[in-house]
């Protein structure tokens, strides 16, 4: 009999299978029209995992499957094949909802209520208290900085402000795993910059996060790891960190350096007196090497190599 033990990420997220939030095998999903014909293989074959504590990014261009997974993880869609799996659920099974938040990439709120109207009512969705309702209210308002907005029709919201009662009613129930998709959309720098820093600590308490932006600095700035899809596809995954080193190339702009003429390097710094103070390689961005995979993949099909 083989056991497995648990270990640790640089970033602190245990890779302990029992600690696997989300699992996908070998999930597909057609879309077929009025006869039954297919019309659009919009996922084939998706395998990952979203670990339990971590910034997972999923990202694409449109129509690359990123939707279409987010339904099937949530049970809104079923699959043609392959199965999704949720807090170790069947992602069919709606039970597993109880401790999901979802931030839809729209909005779908009731204009007339304000920001307190809004989160009563999906608090008593949840059957929670009244007097738990009230203080899990105050709690997010203050949270997402709609204190002076607090008695404002929705309507009359900004784009910006929508996205952020959309994340205090994804956060009513206090969720395990959080799904948001296009969390800073319309939101201005500062407030950008606000949202990713709520996110980030919304991690360290211990929340699981899958995020779906097209903004690619907000991905490379807050996501622990990341999944590129392009044409229903996956083509790269793995950490933000390790994706984004240039292998070849080092911080003095060398190419091909091997192990011992670093060495020589070093030691030669080492006699001049002077101090080393890094010797890595250098990282692209988020955007190019989005954009590289996007261009590579009609050349080259399937799945590029690379980390987990």
């Amino acid at each position: 009999m083989s056991t497995s033990t648990a270990s640790t990420s640089p970033s602190g997220t245990s890779t302990d299978p029992t600690n696997v939030i989300v699992e996908t095998r070998n999930l597909g999903k057609i879309y077929r029209d009025f006869w039954g014909r297919k019309k659009v293989n919009a996922l084939k074959a998706l395998d990952i995992e979203v670990r339990k504590g971590e910034i997972f990014g999923l990202l694409g261009p449109n129509g690359s499957g990123k939707s279409t997974t987010i339904k099937l993880m949530l049970g809104l869609l079923f699959p043609t094949s392959g199965r999704a799996f949720v807090f170790g659920k069947d992602a069919t099974d709606v039970s597993k909802n109880e401790r999901i938040g979802y931030l839809p990439e729209e909005s779908y709120l009731y204009k007339f209520l304000n920001a307190e109207e809004t989160l009563d009512f999906y608090g008593r969705l949840f059957d929670m208290p009244a007097d738990v309702r009230r203080e899990r209210t105050e709690q997010l308002i203050q949270m997402v900085g709609l204190q002076r907005a607090r008695r404002r029709q929705l309507k009359e919201y900004s784009k910006g402000m929508t996205r952020r009662i959309g994340l205090a009613q994804a956060l009513i129930n206090e969720p395990d795993f959080l799904v948001l998709d296009e969390p800073t959309t319309g939101l201005d720098p500062i407030g950008t910059r606000e949202m990713k820093d709520l996110i980030l600590r919304l991690r360290d308490q211990g929340k699981t996060i899958l995020l779906c932006s097209h903004q690619l600095a907000d991905v490379q700035d807050v996501c622990d790891r990341v999944a590129i899809l392009h044409q229903g596809e996956l083509k790269e995954l793995g950490r933000v960190d390790s994706l984004l080193k240039v292998q070849d190339v080092t911080e003095i702009h060398v190419k091909g350096l091997d192990d011992k003429t670093k060495q020589d390097i070093k030691d030669l710094i080492s006699r001049s007196n002077s101090e080393l103070l890094q010797m890595d390689n250098p990282t692209t961005t988020m955007e190019q090497l989005f954009l590289d995979i996007v261009r590579e993949s009609d050349q080259r099909p399937g799945r590029r190599g690379g980390g987990a």
